[in-house]
């Protein structure tokens, strides 16, 4: 691939641009805000300047619900020799496609599983995608050619590339994205009237919980709409989890026995549930999860800190395999925690109070 388009600059066309760019490839961007697509350029991303004749691979990067009509505009215009969307919806957008009559045989529909809360091109940067999963939809009329060009933007951003049916690919994001983004919004909502009290107590629990649901309603309203029946049946077991919990808690304030040991049961499922789920969130890069140790370490908000503990845990030869920071509410500390190889516990421990840090059993 020696040059490229971009339809849509936003968080996640730019950070393929830059991603491109950096590559070699000569990148041309454009959208429908032009000063959208002056700002990716200023960035790096490419030229807003138009190409003067077909690009090698077109890529659009624009809501779900306005794929199908950008594609369709740009292959009639045939500005490239290749199509990719990277929309988060696939089977609805290829339908469309299909419905207009277009060849589809120099299209395939692509879905990079990577993003950030912030939206537009300040927020996008070259390496958004890599170590992420990238997730292709080829069918039995793509062309060869075309995959190629698709498997080499994704080697460009050094994502992984796996290989779905569209259909499949929809009901799977409704599973691991679409559905838990408007379960974070709906424990983020709970919030918005609560008693400032309340909310001061808030942990690194409900900062776990409510993250996403900081991402612009817009673009999910966008999103939501591409693939609103399996969000809504995965819901609906939700919502029979969240009946059956209800009436398990309230079971658990009778005065008669047998009904509390049920609702004691019913609490129990439904946690026992959640841990048997949970052990199945791929681990460190995409590997089978792991169980790592915690080292706690108390430490004041100051400038060098945490970079001072990466430094003399890489003197112990401990390899940090996570980190997590909770801050202290009403003070300036935080309490790091460390996710090592349980070996590493006891060496890493002596190693951090040799130093002076403060460890928390």
């Amino acid at each position: 691939m020696r040059t490229a388009l971009v339809i849509g600059t936003g968080l996640i066309g730019t950070s393929a641009a830059l991603a491109l760019s950096q590559r070699g490839v000569v990148v041309h961007l454009t959208d429908h805000d032009p000063e959208q697509a002056r700002t990716a350029a200023a960035l790096g991303a490419g030229t807003d300047e138009a190409p003067s004749g077909p690009v090698d691979l077109a890529i659009v990067a624009a809501p779900p619900a306005h794929v199908a009509a950008v594609l369709a505009d740009a292959m009639r215009r045939d500005v490239a020799r290749g199509y990719v969307d990277v929309a988060s919806v696939k089977g609805a957008p290829r339908r469309e496609l299909e419905a207009l009559g277009l060849d589809l045989s120099t299209y395939i529909g692509t879905h990079p599983m990577s993003g950030r809360e912030k939206s537009g091109p300040l927020a996008a940067t070259g390496d958004l995608f890599e170590g992420r999963p990238w997730v292709l939809t080829p069918t039995r009329d793509t062309d060869t050619e075309v995959l190629n060009l698709a498997l080499e933007l994704v080697s460009h951003c050094r994502a992984v590339p796996v290989v779905m049916d569209a259909d499949a690919h929809d009901r799977a994001v409704a599973l691991v994205s679409h559905m838990p983004h408007l379960v974070s919004s709906m424990v983020a909502a709970r919030l918005e009237h609560a008693d400032e009290s309340a909310v001061r107590l808030c942990g690194q629990g409900i900062r776990d919980v409510t993250r996403i649901a900081a991402s612009d309603p817009r673009m999910w309203i966008d999103i939501l709409s591409a693939n609103p029946e399996p969000v809504a049946d995965l819901l609906a077991d939700v919502s029979a989890d969240l009946d059956e919990t209800v009436r398990a808690l309230r079971a658990l304030q009778s005065s008669d026995q047998s009904e509390r040991r049920e609702g004691t049961a019913g609490i129990e499922d439904v946690l026992r549930r959640g841990n048997a789920g949970q052990v199945r969130v791929p681990g460190k890069h995409g590997s089978a999860p792991r169980a790592y140790e915690v080292v706690a370490v108390l430490i004041d908000d100051q400038p060098g800190q945490l970079a001072r503990i990466f430094a003399d845990a890489g003197r112990a030869g401990v390899n940090i395999e996570d980190v997590r920071i909770e801050h202290a509410t009403g003070q300036q500390a935080g309490l790091v925690q460390l996710m090592v190889e349980p070996k590493a516990v006891p060496v890493l421990t002596a190693a951090l109070r040799e130093r002076g840090w403060a460890l928390r059993q």
